[in-house]
């Protein structure tokens, strides 16, 4: 059972190795929210990513990390505190086959199963492209979640 259970995971690692569909961030900094005396501090970082299928609009996102020494390992689990600042950077130009609901960005923020994902929306009526990031963990019943809105105008240098 366990084995199976590793199985799959390993082949999801791969196919999301092999098939990459989401952006790859850049970190911008981070500060320190808490001093550790063993390993990292607990910090807020705030990452950039360009929508790989929008040129001209770039997210940041601003999310919490574990420090201490579990943290330092990889083994712990980040707060699913995070926010969403999504802007136009340069001329929009949307593909003619744009899906209405797409996810873009995806960090993992546990060893397992906890993720901060980011999906790229399509407002046609008012002519807006929708980011909402939210956590796949459940916290008392709904996933925390930020949103940003872009609006599709004329690129003025």
């Amino acid at each position: 059972m366990v084995r199976a259970g590793l199985y799959i995971t390993i082949a999801g690692i791969a196919l999301a190795l092999a098939f990459p569909t989401s952006a790859k961030a850049e970190e911008v900094g981070c500060v320190t929210t808490v001093w550790k005396l063993l390993g990292a501090n607990h910090r807020v970082c705030v990452e950039a990513f360009d929508d790989p299928k929008v040129p001209g609009v770039a997210c940041h996102l601003s999310q919490a990390r574990t420090g201490g020494v579990s943290g330092s390992l990889g083994l712990a689990e980040d707060p699913s505190r995070f926010s969403i600042a999504c802007r136009q950077v340069g001329p929009i130009t949307l593909p003619d086959k744009l899906r209405e609901n797409e996810e873009v960005f995806t960090a993992d923020t546990s060893i397992l199963f906890k993720e901060t994902r980011v999906v790229r929306m399509l407002d046609r009526k008012r002519n807006t492209l929708v980011y909402l990031s939210y956590s796949t963990k459940m916290i008392e019943g709904s996933p925390m979640n930020a949103v940003s809105t872009v609006p599709i105008m004329p690129w003025h240098q």
